[in-house]
């Protein structure tokens, strides 16, 4: 904390004891983590504390805060929760795009919707087959006249059944390839579309994710924020700008799991003392506590990069990958030095467990990561 700057202290304590109060102390994650609820409440008090959409631009009444403010806060909302930091920053990924993008009458409307009252957007790219492959998807749009029709079908989607509208990635009927991928945003109600077959996930449960169809969808020529040219890339930059939050998310759910691990390592007792004197599982404590601070770093670099200006692809990459492996490490672990009773619903461990596997698949999985990287480095370097 001592080396926070006062408003990052502030907003960070703000979180933290929003965390503790709202989600940790009366188990809520736990909670909806059994029944599969989406978060509302939740997500209504955290828009009400001023703790969401927080790198808005000052102009649509946003935070203006920094990519490096923003991971800080995420950091404390996955700390309590995963399900609800996914659910809690799923607009602020489909809002990345609208920033992105040199369409302002667009990013003002919709943008000024999710600050004017608590509403909900999704971000549409992924499909059944095509998640990571962003150049292989099929959804496509034609231009009649002054609008445009698009059909396909959207998987993976976060928020899809909650979502006020949708930005949406398809391509140019006859297209290939990376060329021919544009970007629309797409209001919910529209004719022709509908969510469906909400999927039973893992983890991150109370986090909705489902497929989001589309058949014969008309959409005005204003909603085309990205054209032919253009959308791909703005899909790619997308998620190289959106991946310090998931570093943030990894650093949030190590740190719980580091945690809940030292107080039950303390207190549990075998052959006459507590297992934290154990060699074996103070080793474990010790790697959880090398891997936070690593993710940590790594997670502000790339936000620090972004702020600056400066993101290389791999910057991004290598906090996502490292991070949600490492957070795959640590809960593991976690649930290991809990023994039997970590095996259970009786302690938050095996959902941290549960809902650390995403980590390593969304947005991107760590071998897609890993090509990032390794791409970059050829670039650099060849």
């Amino acid at each position: 904390m001592s080396t926070l700057n006062e408003d990052q202290r502030l907003f960070t304590e703000t979180a933290q004891r929003f965390v503790r109060e709202q989600i940790i102390e009366p188990r809520l994650d736990q909670a909806l983590d059994r029944s599969g609820d989406f978060p509302h409440d939740i997500i209504r008090q955290l828009w009400a504390q001023g703790l969401l959409q927080l790198e808005f631009p000052e102009e649509i009444g946003g935070a203006g805060m920094s990519c490096h403010d923003h991971t800080l806060i995420l950091e404390e909302i996955n700390y309590g929760c995963l399900g609800i930091g996914t659910s809690a920053v799923a607009n602020s990924l489909a809002a990345l795009p609208l920033l992105l993008c040199d369409n302002a009458a667009a990013r003002r409307e919709y943008l000024g919707q999710l600050m004017a009252e608590p509403r909900y957007a999704a971000f549409a790219c992924s499909e059944p087959d095509a998640g990571s492959d962003v150049a292989n998807m099929s959804t496509q749009y034609v231009k009649r006249g002054d609008h445009y029709v698009l059909n396909g079908r959207k998987r993976w989607i976060t928020n899809a059944d909650v979502a006020d509208f949708y930005v949406v990635f398809a391509r140019e009927r006859g297209s290939q390839g990376h060329r021919g991928v544009s970007a629309f945003v797409v209001e919910a109600g529209s004719p022709g579309l509908r969510w469906e077959s909400l999927i039973q996930k893992l983890g991150q449960r109370c986090s909705h994710t489902g497929d989001v169809v589309f058949e014969d969808v008309e959409i005005l020529a204003k909603n085309l924020i990205a054209g032919p040219e253009h959308g791909f890339k703005l899909a790619m930059a997308t998620f190289d700008r959106s991946r310090p939050w998931i570093a943030a998310g990894a650093a949030g759910v190590i740190r719980r799991a580091r945690d809940e691990s030292v107080r039950y390592a303390m207190q549990r007792r075998t052959f006459g003392e507590p297992i934290i004197n154990h060699q074996m599982v103070s080793a474990m404590l010790a790697d959880m506590e090398i891997s936070y601070q690593a993710t940590r770093l790594l997670c502000l670099h790339a936000a620090s990069a972004v702020d600056a200006g400066n993101l290389r692809g791999s910057h991004s990459a290598c906090a996502k990958a490292f991070g949600g492996d490492a957070a795959m490490k640590a809960t593991t672990d976690a649930v290991q030095i809990f023994g039997g009773y970590g095996y259970t619903q009786d302690f938050v461990v095996e959902k941290l467990m549960r809902d650390a596997k995403l980590l390593q698949i969304y947005e991107g999985t760590s071998q897609i990561q890993r090509l990032v990287i390794a791409r970059d480095l050829m670039r650099q370097l060849g």
